[in-house]
C-alpha cells in the first residue's frame, strides 16, 4: 500500500524532484593594476584596453580554484575615486559591480591615490640623475613629504571605499591584499631599479606605510587583510627571472614594468585563497 501510494504521488506530482544543484556563489574582484594583473598575458577580451586586465591575475585563478561566478571590474591604474566614477569611456564606477547578494569581495587599491607608487619611484630616479654621488638624494631632498599624503588622504580614502562596499553588499566577505614588496630592504638594485643604494630603503619604508594603511583601514571596516609582506620577501624587482614575482623598470619580461608577473599573481592568489579558506 506504501509503495501504491508513492507511486501514485509521484504520477500527480507531489514527490519533491531532486533538489536543483547550487548556484556558484557571486564574486566579484575591484581594485587596480596589481588587481587587474596588468601586463600578465592574455588579456581579458571583453575589458576596456586601457585597464590591461589579464585572464591569469590572482581573481581568475581564486574564481577557478573555488568554482565562482566571477565579475572582475579591476583596472590599471585605478585609484579609489575610480570605485564612485568610470574611470575610462566604456568602464563604469567599479562600486557599481557588486549588489546585495554579492557573496565575495576581493580587491588591492591605494597605490595610485597621490601617485603614491609611480610618482615616488619616478622622483628619486630624478634624484639620482641630479645628485649621481649622493648616497640617498631622494630621502634628503624630500625626507617625509613623499609619505605624508598616505595618512591624511590614502587611508581616509580606503575606509570610506571598505566601508561602502559592505554597504552595498552587506552579506559578502571582503579580502583585501597589501602589496608585495617591489624593493629589497637594503642594497642596490642598480640598474633594474635605477634609484639610488640608500634610496631603496627609503622607498621600502614608504612602500611599508601604505601596505599599514591598508591594514589598518581593513580591520577598521571589518575586512580580512592578506599580508603580502612575507612571503614576498624576496621576491622583488631587484631579483632574477624565475624568483621574482614583481618585474623591475628596466629589463622587464613584460610590458607593465614595476608589477607583478604571472608568479606574482599566482602568489596573490594563494594568500587570498588561504585566506578565504
Amino acid at each position: 500500500m506504501i509503495l501504491a501510494a508513492c507511486t501514485l504521488a509521484a504520477a500527480v506530482g507531489l514527490v519533491s524532484p531532486a533538489a536543483a544543484a547550487p548556484q556558484p556563489l557571486e564574486y566579484v574582484n575591484l581594485g587596480d593594476s596589481f588587481s587587474a594583473g596588468s601586463g600578465v598575458y592574455p588579456v581579458v577580451p571583453t575589458a576596456v584596453s586601457q585597464c590591461m586586465q589579464s585572464e591569469r591575475n590572482f581573481s581568475h585563478i581564486v574564481a577557478q580554484q573555488l568554482g565562482h561566478r566571477l565579475t572582475d571590474v579591476s583596472c590599471g591604474g585605478a585609484k579609489t575615486g575610480d570605485f564612485y566614477a568610470p574611470q575610462y569611456p566604456g568602464t563604469r564606477a567599479q562600486l557599481d559591480a557588486l549588489t546585495p547578494t554579492t557573496e565575495l569581495v576581493t580587491l588591492m587599491i591605494g597605490g595610485n591615490n597621490n601617485n603614491t607608487f609611480a610618482g615616488a619611484m619616478a622622483t628619486c630616479i630624478g634624484a639620482m640623475v641630479s645628485s649621481p654621488v649622493a648616497q640617498a638624494p631622494c630621502q634628503a631632498q624630500h625626507g617625509a613629504k613623499l609619505a605624508e599624503p598616505i595618512e591624511t588622504q590614502t587611508y581616509p580614502a580606503l575606509v570610506k571605499a571598505l566601508s561602502d562596499i559592505h554597504d552595498r553588499s552587506p552579506q559578502a566577505r571582503v579580502f583585501i591584499a597589501g602589496y608585495p614588496w617591489l624593493l629589497p630592504a637594503s642594497g642596490s638594485c642598480y640598474p633594474q631599479m635605477p634609484v639610488a643604494a640608500g634610496d631603496v630603503p627609503y622607498l621600502r619604508a614608504l612602500q611599508a606605510k601604505l601596505n599599514d594603511a591598508v591594514r589598518r583601514a581593513a580591520k577598521e571596516t571589518g575586512a580580512t587583510f592578506v599580508d603580502m609582506s612575507q612571503v614576498s620577501e624576496g621576491r622583488d624587482g631587484c631579483k632574477p627571472v624565475g624568483e621574482r614575482w614583481i618585474e623591475p623598470m628596466l629589463f622587464a619580461t613584460q610590458p607593465v614594468p614595476v608589477h607583478p608577473n604571472a608568479d606574482g599573481e599566482r602568489a596573490i592568489a594563494a594568500e587570498m585563497l588561504k585566506a578565504i579558506g
